[in-house]
């Protein structure tokens, strides 16, 4: 495949403990730039094992994404409730990075952005956040199911969201956050603040054997990909490696025009 030289980033990794093993595959696709970023952290905190994974869009330019994978999960794991409330811990430390961000950026004339689609495992609990419109699906007893919903301007809590608080939203060719923005949360977007914002909605699971696969991805994927056929097609695969490249192969193979960044994640239970 000739386009395999447009440089697709991929990689495995696996716990010690053998629990899981996560693979990623990040493509530029046929964008001219690359904006996507994604991280993975794999330690251990105070004898509990835990396990980041996170999958960032940027918008506008890169910056934004860039610095998410810089400090978001080291922001996180500095927080002093992580393990004992961690939910509260992502919510407060998403909206404290947008706000460090904005503040390094103060000075900058570019106004990017980016999505922020999280998936945190501390012990046997799942934490998926979610800011924009990546998106977190695992397969639960053979079944997918999406652990984040899109923030999309025209989604009807986000759309009153905004509207209250002063903005508005435009059709101008798709639903925009004040004939802009094609979505509602977003890390960054100065100048569409507070309007756009970068409150987390987040999920939880209880890791269990019914738990087989995570697939966090960029919208470049979801664009053409179903749920259901992502994570099919993630437990065909032995490595999760693998299975993150057929889905970027395959999303770009559709005609994704976008970016396209993806992890899986396989769990193993004994």
């Amino acid at each position: 495949m000739c386009y395999l030289v447009n440089v697709m980033s991929k990689k495995n990794c696996d716990r010690e403990d053998g629990k899981l093993k996560c693979g990623y595959s990040s493509f530029r696709g046929k964008r001219s730039t690359m904006e996507d970023f994604y991280d993975v952290k794999l330690t251990e905190i105070d004898g509990q094992a835990v396990s980041l994974f996170g999958v960032f869009d940027g918008h506008g330019g890169s910056r934004a994404a860039e610095y998410l994978k810089e400090n978001l999960f080291e922001n996180l794991l500095k927080h002093p409730e992580f393990l004992t409330d961690t939910k509260l811990a992502i919510s407060q430390t998403y909206q404290k990075t947008d706000t460090d961000f904005l503040e390094s950026e103060s000075n900058a004339l570019r106004d990017d952005g980016s999505t922020a689609s999280t998936a945190v495992l501390v012990g046997d609990h799942l934490y998926v956040a979610n800011v924009g419109d990546s998106r977190a699906v695992i397969s639960k007893a053979g079944k997918a199911m999406a652990l984040s919903e899109d923030h999309k301007p025209n989604r009807s809590d986000e759309r009153k969201r905004i509207e209250n608080a002063g903005g508005v939203v435009i059709w101008a060719g798709t639903w925009r956050v004040g004939g802009v923005l094609a979505m509602s949360r977003a890390f960054g977007n100065r100048l569409l603040k507070p309007f756009v914002v970068a409150e987390p909605e987040i999920q939880e699971e209880h890791v269990n054997g019914e738990l087989e696969c995570l697939v966090l991805a960029s919208d470049g994927l979801w664009d053409v990909v179903e749920n259901e056929e992502a994570v099919s097609l993630a437990k065909t695969e032995d490595l999760p490696e693998s299975a993150a490249r057929k889905l970027t192969e395959i999303a770009y193979s559709r005609g994704s025009a976008d970016n396209i960044t993806c992890i899986v994640v396989q769990f193993h239970h004994d």
